[in-house]
């Protein structure tokens, strides 16, 4: 094996997964280790609701991310979206665009179609998606949500042109998590800012995946049922440890998929965010317990994507 081994080191990845497990001297712009992020916050009820339930828990949130799409959210909504975000100095961060699973094509639905997860079918979807993208930056949103490769590109390369704000923060869904180190290289250099990664890795296969990139690492302690159900919360002081920067999301076992989510689902959303914040108080003890000199980082914090106060239109 040195061979192929010596290869990947000359790619600059990792040879190895390390089974040491080394601490990550990596850190988030402010020196913090770990940040907060509540999933499937689904519209502005949902998110006053975490706002409400962190306040009572004491609990940090730094981060809230939404995955029924841009566009199946009003304007009216958007704007109380963001207006709660900016008041609280918290993330919003939107999922973008149409997607497969969406579409009027079978394959994403069929056994041996799963790989294509999330993406965007044709030019016509590319076209959706960034209509999604500047809708919603006009309306002041600064983080958006991508799962397909060529949007990520494109959202990214708007950025650089001018055409989208330089601030934009780009998040990767885990529906396209690299699972080794070549693909989360491949993410961050087609612009990801932040990189969702699969949440059945093992310790020295996320240490592999920190070695190679800089962006910070999203990972469910707690995973959906319909991405694997994992709860791992005994194990969050070694995953801020060998994946810092790190963004601990809590998502919830034993619980409906409300994508997309509407006013039909309300209650049951809000009841959802609500969990998702004791499940974080939960984490927030372990960290305290097994790993109290942890660094967390500060919230408001600068390089977030908190929602920016525009006008209408003003992207023309």
């Amino acid at each position: 094996m040195r061979h192929s081994q010596d290869f990947l080191a000359s790619c600059g990845l990792p040879s190895t997964d390390p089974r040491e497990c080394p601490d990550s001297t990596k850190r988030f712009p402010d020196g913090g280790q770990y940040r907060i992020e509540i999933p499937s916050t689904e519209g502005p009820r949902s998110l006053a609701a975490v706002i409400e339930e962190a306040a009572a828990r004491k609990v940090p949130v730094h981060r809230v991310s939404q995955g029924s799409g841009i566009l199946l959210m009003t304007d009216s909504e958007i704007r109380d979206m963001l207006a709660l975000g900016r008041q609280q100095g918290i993330e919003v961060n939107l999922f973008i665009g149409p997607r497969a699973t969406f579409d009027t094509g079978a394959q994403a639905f069929s056994p041996a179609g799963k790989s294509l997860g999330l993406s965007l079918r044709g030019s016509d979807q590319l076209v959706f998606a960034l209509e999604d993208v500047r809708r919603a930056v006009d309306l002041g949103l600064r983080s958006v949500l991508v799962s397909d490769l060529g949007i990520l590109q494109l959202v990214a390369r708007a950025k650089r042109s001018g055409y989208l704000p330089a601030d934009l923060i780009i998040k990767t869904s885990v529906m396209m998590a690299p699972a080794n180190p070549a693909s989360a290289r491949i993410l961050e250099d087609l612009g990801a800012d932040t990189i969702n990664i699969p949440s059945d890795l093992t310790l020295p296969q996320i240490a592999s995946i920190r070695a190679a990139v800089n962006a910070p690492i999203d990972f469910y302690v707690e995973a959906p049922d319909n991405i694997g159900g994992f709860i791992r919360h005994y194990e969050v002081p070694e995953f801020i440890r060998v994946a810092a920067p790190i963004y601990l999301k809590f998502g919830l076992r034993n619980s409906p998929d409300v994508y997309p989510a509407g006013t039909h689902l309300e209650n049951t959303v809000v009841a959802l965010s609500k969990e998702r914040v004791r499940r974080a108080e939960i984490a927030m003890g372990m960290i305290a317990r097994y790993m109290p000199g942890a660094v967390m980082s500060p919230l408001r914090a600068k390089d977030l994507g908190i929602p920016a106060e525009v006008s209408v239109g003003a992207l023309g």
